[in-house]
């Protein structure tokens, strides 16, 4: 084919998918789509309305997704198909798992609510609509604002995948103490946009209105076809116009809005704890450069600090905490900038050296408090997660905050999460985005000026309290504490803040208590909103208080954020929504998931143990095949008859292998596991470690060169890489072929290069060796890459892709 035809025929099938694709959409047409949100008083709650008439004369499959903050809880979903409404359910997570265990049985998404992001998270489903019908959707979403850098951000995204002509983002806000900032930013607020934007500011009410037309949800920049992708943020702050806070009750329940500004900066001692490991290589370390350097010119000259920068051994900066004269802190950046990746990770100990760094210097009326920043799992020193936090928290003994910041999507973020919370500190993911640098800066800048130390929220006459206890209040956040009034009496209500400001100790007492008054007619339906926010406060910190306990004490708060999140309907990690459908349609189940949790993977394993997925090229084809191996084997995945070389694996109750040994003569063999590769010749045996970097080994027959994490071992005519993943606390092993032999074939699971089939468009069933097998349109992870991307990928079984039985895979012994 020459150039020109070539591009002639790219240009044809891009125009063939493009037909496809408004083929589809005409199908149905989203007539109107609404989001519209209220917030009182810092609470948000936001309906997200969508209505789609099928066009078609044949019934059609309707999608619809939407994306919500991931500090929200679901509350309610509705279906409505010509008059017939189906509810979302919010059940127990138990009860939901029969419908769960049908979904994945059956190779659907067995969660709705999925792909945790920075910021956001997916809510997906579908129904099927009879010709020339209408279904509406609607998603119910309740969040509490939290205040940072002195500011309020309400984020609204909208994708509707089309244009559609009736759209319309509402928002209502009402604060009592009166409203003193608002704007409107975003992709949405962009010059294309603005004058589809009106705000509205009067006083303890603002209105933002966002009605683009169907023409520039086309024009605008990034819109076009599929109309507008992007979101709003609006962003304000409330009057307040008494130091002892905002104080206000509603339906027998308060909230305590606490927020003092008179006050003095109490000077800080921070030790930053930097992860120099080989993981942190690139663009992680250069980010992490530039954050430090940044830091550093805002800290303030009676602010002491040190740093410490670890891999699998400790290299402190300084042996002791410095004040932040200009002249040390131009002696700290030339240190910053000569850090380097390098070794492995002992998390353990660098934290540890930083607490006896800490301690040495205290001085009163300061602020101490430790900042460690990582992207991977302890691997070098003490691993074991549950005694490096048992270490940690018997060192810091409350003294100071412990405020973990983990890099990227795979770090093992419950550790440091739990660790933090455990020192009185927040766990934080920071994203590998561009922006990484100013991500870590933005962090720092939120605990960057402590105000007032040892904060005690008390309250009489109220019960069923939120957390009281702060370890430090900073300039810009808000302490808000919720209650139920004893009785619902306010005769006897009192309250008491008591803290350590700068120079003495503190007391805010006899507040106001203010009953909330009438709302505004366009926020009518909620009045309740008191007691919601005390439910929605209450479970969050009861989940992060769960994380941190063990045994008949965690069943207990485990139970009492079950039972409120029942009663209000949250979709929590503890409950699911059981999403009905019209009767031949199956049920699906929404979960709230981690921070960092991938959505689950269908599967048709039977029951011989929890499966790991291959992959397999296609010959001519954008799809490969995926199946499923019941992990608990021990199989054959390569054998070269030419060079005598093969490679055995046995499969663990993960992702993938625990062990693999390749031989390459009668007496040389290479066993590779969790820790340790070992190479044996005959009598002698050496031995080495996954985070060695850059050793080699060879023999007359074969070479092994060890890099991070990564092992390559060659022959003259068969080249293979040994992966080490590790995800979660979790390692695994994984084999990839990358050179075989030109004159003979391989035997074993990886042995085939590629495979060929037919895809049937009209069964979505596909033709393998004359044979029509079924399929199903799924993903899998590439964990050939050490990025481990996931790809899509026809799922079929086993003997349809090897073209044989598992028994014909598997062997006696390694």
């Amino acid at each position: 084919m020459d150039r020109a035809t070539a591009i002639l025929f790219i240009f044809a099938s891009l125009l063939q998918t493009t037909a496809g694709q408004s083929q589809k959409r005409s199908n149905w047409d989203i007539y109107s789509f609404h989001i519209n949100s209220t917030v009182t008083s810092r609470y948000a709650i936001t309906v997200i309305t969508s209505r789609v008439a099928n066009r078609h004369d044949n019934s059609t499959e309707i999608d619809f997704h939407v994306k919500i903050p991931k500090t929200a809880f679901i509350s309610k979903f509705r279906m409505t198909i010509d008059g017939e409404m189906y509810d979302g359910v919010v059940k127990q997570k138990d009860e939901a798992k029969q419908q769960y265990s049908h979904a994945v049985s059956q190779g659907q998404s067995a969660g709705l609510v999925t792909a945790v992001g920075r910021t956001l998270e997916d809510f997906k489903t579908a129904v099927t609509v009879a010709a020339h019908s209408k279904v509406t959707f609607e998603l119910t979403y309740e969040e509490l604002l939290q205040r940072r850098l002195g500011k309020y951000e309400l984020l609204i995204n909208a994708q509707p995948g089309q244009p559609v002509k009736d759209f319309k983002i509402d928002v209502s806000m009402y604060e009592k103490p009166g409203i003193n900032v608002l704007r409107v930013e975003g992709s949405l607020a962009s010059k294309d946009l603005a004058n589809a934007i009106t705000k509205t500011h009067a006083d303890k009410q603002a209105w933002v209105n966002f009605y683009p037309t169907q023409d520039q949800q086309m024009k605008c920049d990034g819109c076009g076809e599929n109309g507008l992708s992007g979101d709003l943020r609006i962003i304000y702050d409330v009057e307040r116009p008494h130091s002892k806070g905002e104080l206000m009750e509603s339906g027998g329940f308060f909230v305590h809005y606490f927020a003092p500004t008179d006050l003095s900066r109490i000077p800080k001692n921070v030790v930053f704890i930097i992860d120099q490991s080989g993981s942190m290589y690139g663009k992680k370390m250069e980010q992490t450069r530039t954050a430090l350097l940044k830091i550093l010119e805002d800290l303030a000259e009676d602010d002491h600090f040190g740093l410490i920068c670890f891999d699998d051994k400790i290299s402190p900066w300084k042996r002791e905490l410095l004040r932040a004269t200009q002249r040390n802190l131009e002696m700290a950046k030339a240190f910053v900038r000569t850090i380097k990746d390098r070794g492995s990770t002992d998390i353990n100990a660098a934290v540890l050296e930083s607490v006896k760094m800490i301690n040495k210097y205290h001085k009163e009326g300061s602020a101490s408090m430790l900042i460690l920043l990582t992207d991977g799992d302890p691997t070098s020193g003490v691993t074991d997660l549950s005694r490096i936090q048992s270490n940690v928290r018997e060192a810091i003994g409350k003294r100071c905050p412990l405020y973990c910041l983990g890099f990227g999507l795979d770090v093992n973020f419950e550790f440091l999460q739990k660790m933090a919370q455990e020192n009185s500190g927040v766990g934080r993911r920071i994203y590998e985005d561009s922006d990484a640098a100013l991500q870590l800066k933005g962090f720092y800048e939120e605990v960057a000026i402590p105000l007032l130390t040892s904060v005690q929220m008390n309250y009489m006459g109220a019960t069923n309290l939120t957390q009281t206890t702060f370890s430090y209040y900073y300039n810009g956040s808000e302490i808000v504490v919720a209650g139920q009034i004893t009785d619902n009496s306010t005769n006897d209500f009192s309250t008491e803040v008591i803290a350590i400001s700068k120079n003495s100790k503190v007391i805010y007492k006899d507040m106001k208590l203010t009953k909330d008054e009438k709302l505004p007619a366009d926020l009518s339906g909620l009045e309740n909103f008191a007691q919601r926010m005390w439910a929605c406060l209450t479970v969050k910190q009861l989940l992060e208080k769960e994380l941190m306990l063990t045994g008949e004490e965690k069943e207990a708060v485990r139970k009492m954020a079950l039972d409120l999140s029942l009663k209000y309907s949250f979709v929590t990690p503890l409950t699911s929504m059981v999403v009905t459908k019209p009767e031949g349609e199956d049920t699906q189940v929404a979960n709230k998931p981690k921070e960092g949790e991938k959505p689950p993977i269908p599967s048709r394993g039977g029951d011989d143990g929890t499966p790991v997925r291959f992959l397999m090229t296609a010959e001519g084809q954008s799809l490969p095949l995926c199946f499923d191996i019941p992990a608990g084997h021990s199989v054959r995945l390569l054998q070269d008859p030419t060079s005598g070389l093969s490679m055995n694996g046995e499969l663990k109750t993960s992702e993938g292998f625990k062990r693999i040994i390749i031989h390459a003569k009668a007496n040389q063999h290479i066993q590779c596991d969790l820790n340790n590769i070992t190479f044996t010749d005959g009598q002698s045996r050496v031995s080495f470690l996954w985070t060695h970097t850059s050793t080699s080994h060879k023999t007359d027959s074969m070479s092994l060169t060890i890099r991070d994490h990564e092992i390559e071992v060659s022959t003259e005519s068969v080249n293979v890489i040994l992966l080490l993943h590790q995800k979660d606390g979790d390692s695994f092993l994984w084999p990839a072929v990358k050179q075989r032999p030109s004159n003979a074939a391989l035997v074993g699971i990886m042995g085939k290069q590629y495979v060929t089939y037919e895809e049937d468009q009209s069964t979505s069933k596909l033709r393998i060796q004359d044979e029509e097998v079924d399929a199903l349109k799924n993903s899998a992870k590439d964990l050939s890459i050490k990025t481990a991307p996931v790809v899509s990928c026809w799922l079929v079984e086993l003997k349809f892709a090897l073209q044989g039985e598992l028994s014909d895979y598997t062997v006696s012994e390694l």
